[in-house]
């Protein structure tokens, strides 16, 4: 079981990353694929596996295969899924490796505990959209991310 403050920030990463509108655009976040808009929704139709489109991002001037909720690029699915010993991309695979990723940045404790900033600040190397993440895309800002936190039932310490 989720503790409410794991939940909360979960869903934090997936607003930051997709955007409130594109999640409720789709199936919240989770067969999103990178390049979305909530206007201009691209989504994948199976969580048989990790849908493995390398997608042209010309406003970047980069290609990705990011997907999903948390937006895990194809490479990293395959060894994820062997360590957890997932069988499919379906949503609870995809939390579980969202979790396993924040527990190897050490800050699973943070997220549980409700020290927000803390778990933020170890997680930006994870997700290009948190502040201070460095790989030259939209950053959002800490205050707006907090809210979101605490729009999601997050406590913070």
């Amino acid at each position: 079981m989720m503790s409410p403050n794991l939940k909360a920030f979960l869903d934090m990463i997936a607003t930051s990353e997709l955007g409130a509108r594109l999640l409720l655009a789709s199936d919240n976040g989770y067969n999103v694929l990178v390049g979305s808009t909530a206007d201009h929704p691209r989504l994948f139709s199976s969580y048989a596996d990790h849908p493995r489109q390398l997608i042209d991002l010309p406003r970047l001037g980069k290609k990705s295969t990011a997907a999903g909720r948390y937006q895990l690029l194809a490479r990293y699915f395959d060894p994820y899924k062997q360590q957890l010993g997932l069988r499919d991309f379906s949503p609870a695979s995809q939390d579980a490796i969202a979790v396993q990723q924040i527990r190897e940045r050490k800050a699973l404790v943070y997220a549980e505990a409700g020290r927000f900033d803390d778990a933020v600040a170890r997680c930006a190397a994870i997700w290009a959209s948190l502040p201070g993440a460095g790989y030259g895309q939209h950053e959002n800002d800490l205050a707006d991310l907090r809210r979101a936190y605490l729009k999601a039932g997050g406590q913070l310490a």
